[in-house]
């Protein structure tokens, strides 16, 4: 029985998604045969004065908590102090654990660091890094540090030799593949897409009340539900909106975050297909997504890379198209071009997206379809045991074990 050391911020039962993710990870390869032990801190994410216990099996996983003070996450200096809490006491565990397999994620900060003192330690462990955001890049595209700030320039070195000592990187698209591959072009990168939480055994019927409520009699709705943030753009969306407006196609935004005042700012008083809905529990949020046709998506240029929406595959797990404005070289685009998952909206693509969604207001049998093609893509390529069981493969050619394998699945 293969063993992996996990090393996240956070695990469950912190609601984080990420730390769900991460859960869903360790129980997935625990169900294949490996023995997985995790490493997470003993406080909450979103509440710092909540605190877990130290040690528990769950689900056939070894959770062993490090104790951390409670410093604000929220504030940087607390993050900072966070990060260099975490990769001592993860860096300390190389003196007495002995894994196969070295799962490293991407919270706290700089967390591949842990690479360098645990490769010098325990040169027979294989490390995993499993990149969900990549920094300083993101601090860099938010505006934090420039990209010739003496900190970054200091910083860059360090990183580097810690990709260098990864046996594999995973990252969540081609353009994170690019970014990584800038620290060294020999890195070995492979794409692992963070699965959608829900997954329905089909595509989800809209709850009629939750329609009527959002979007009237409207034959087709569009809505983004979820964080609005710095990454987020909104110009082309509130473009496309006006250009709809006319034919009563409606836009609601069911958002929090940094730049909803900014979003809710920029719309018109004539802007009356536009509208905001309140978040809901989370017991009852596949009813609200239920009753959009299309889910929207969407990234700035300059984040491109940097992250990549897990709306996305939410959306198809719904059995939903997309429309996606951001940047046409992301992974996002590419998986929409390559699959017919919905539409890239950018300045030049305005009028050809405005026609194809009128067209869908009078073809309810095409966006079916539509939606049909959207769940069956997910299943194929991007569900949870799919990429599950490419892991756990790729996981095993590292210590040269064999399985079966897996159904292949998109690399862009």
């Amino acid at each position: 029985m293969p063993t992996a050391l996990v090393l996240y911020h956070y695990f469950h039962p912190d609601d984080v998604v990420s730390a769900q993710h991460f859960a869903d990870l360790c129980t997935g390869l625990a169900s294949r045969g490996w023995e997985v032990a995790v490493r997470p801190c003993n406080r909450g994410c979103r509440d710092e004065s909540q605190r877990f216990g130290a040690k528990e099996i769950w689900q056939g996983v070894t959770i062993r908590r490090v104790w951390r003070p409670a410093f604000r996450q929220a504030f940087s200096l607390g993050r900072i102090l966070n990060t260099f809490w975490m990769l001592l006491a993860w860096s300390l565990a190389s003196l007495r654990e002995r894994p196969d397999v070295l799962i490293v994620g991407t919270d706290p900060l700089f967390a591949v660091l842990v690479a360098l003192p645990w490769k010098i330690l325990r040169p027979n462990t294989r490390i995993f890094h499993w990149c969900f955001d990549l920094h300083p890049e993101a601090a860099i595209a938010d505006g934090m540090f420039r990209e010739d700030h003496l900190f970054v320039r200091l910083l860059r070195p360090w990183l580097r030799a810690a990709y260098r000592r990864c046996d594999l990187i995973g990252s969540l698209g081609a353009c994170m593949t690019r970014l990584l591959r800038r620290y060294d072009s020999k890195l070995r990168i492979d794409t692992y897409t963070p699965w959608a939480l829900s997954e329905p055994s089909a595509p989800i019927l809209p709850d009629p009340q939750e329609r009527a409520a959002m979007f009237g009699s409207a034959p087709v709705g569009l809505m983004y539900s979820g964080n609005f943030g710095k990454a987020h753009a909104f110009d082309t969306l509130l473009a496309l909106a006006r250009r709809l407006r006319p034919h009563g196609v409606p836009f609601v935004f069911c958002v929090r975050g940094n730049r909803v005042q900014d979003l809710k700012a920029a719309v018109r008083a004539e802007d009356t297909n536009v509208s905001f809905g309140g978040f809901v529990p989370q017991q009852r949020l596949e009813r609200r997504l239920s009753a959009a046709d299309i889910h929207i998506v969407s990234l700035r240029s300059e984040y491109a890379g940097t992250v990549v929406p897990s709306k996305f595959q939410g959306a198809l797990a719904a059995g939903r198209p997309i429309l996606y404005a951001g940047p046409k070289d992301s992974a996002v685009a590419q998986w929409i071009e390559a699959f017919g998952l919905g539409w890239t909206l950018t300045e030049e693509t305005l009028d050809e997206v405005a026609a194809q969604i009128l067209d869908l207001c009078d073809r309810p049998e095409a966006l079916e379809a539509l939606k049909r093609r959207c769940f069956s893509v997910y299943q194929r390529h991007f569900s949870r045991q799919v990429i599950l069981d490419r892991m756990d493969h790729d996981l095993r050619a590292l210590l040269k074990l064999s399985r079966p394998q897996p159904q292949e699945v998109p690399r862009v």
